[in-house]
């Protein structure tokens, strides 16, 4: 394959251009079991090509590093494309262990066709993209979050998603009853405009945190929603 911009020759398909500083793919979309990945390169909704990682797994203090050595392989592999979005399906454990070494935030997808699913949602690139540091999101006249630890979790978890602009906690609301299960996170449904609002219960504590997003439309801020639930799954806040 060739740079469509200067047409200098590229090692793989949709690799970025070293030569015109040029990017012939905008997404990756990483299919996982625990032992083989495989990455969809796409442009707009033309399949450019797969590449397919696979890892042996090992036993026991081994394979700490073996799943760090697979998910750094798959990491290098998407850095090579420089792409706009990447999309996760499959196996959590591999996705979350590719997400802790990739300079890109993986987009959770569920989906038989992982690949089918990301070309239907190629609009979503069309969404500003927030390069602002997750902790300068945070911020309202309201400083207190409730759940300790994992409450501030949860607001970090949100903020770092690449169409949240701002994180806005609110009032914490005491006077309901509620288990003592510890905390749980839970996005809620878009509004017009396409924000949403993390509700955080911590036994009988409850408060909702405004999120506002680059979504323009429910249509929009329900796939933003869908992200950020799969997010809080991922870390154990739901």
């Amino acid at each position: 394959m060739e740079c469509e911009q200067c047409a200098s020759p590229l090692e793989k398909p949709g690799d970025y251009c070293l030569v015109c500083r040029t990017a012939n793919a905008d997404t990756v979309v990483i299919d996982t079991t625990r032992e083989r990945a495989e990455l969809t390169i796409l442009n707009e909704e033309t399949k450019l090509g797969t590449t397919t990682i696979q890892t042996t797994i090992e036993d026991g203090e081994d394979e700490r590093r073996e799943l760090r050595n697979f998910a750094g392989r798959v990491a290098d592999e998407v850095h090579r494309k420089r792409p706009e979005t990447v999309y996760g399906a499959g196996n959590r454990t591999v996705l979350q262990a590719i997400n802790g070494q990739s300079r890109y935030e993986l987009l959770r997808i569920d989906d038989d066709d992982p690949v089918e699913a990301a070309m239907k949602r190629h609009g979503d690139r069309a969404l500003d993209v927030v390069e602002t540091d997750p902790a300068d999101k945070i911020g309202g006249s309201h400083t207190t979050v409730i759940g300790g630890r994992k409450g501030r979790s949860a607001i970090q978890t949100v903020a770092k998603h690449p169409h949240v602009k701002k994180v806005i906690p609110g009032p914490i609301d005491a006077g309901g009853t509620g288990s003592q299960s510890g905390l749980r996170a839970k996005v809620t449904r878009a509004d017009n405009g396409g924000n949403v609002r993390l509700l955080l219960r911590d036994g009988s504590s409850v408060q909702e945190n405004r999120i506002v997003t680059t979504a323009r439309d429910i249509e929009s801020g329900e796939r933003v929603r869908d992200d950020l639930n799969e997010a809080l799954v991922e870390a154990g806040l739901q």
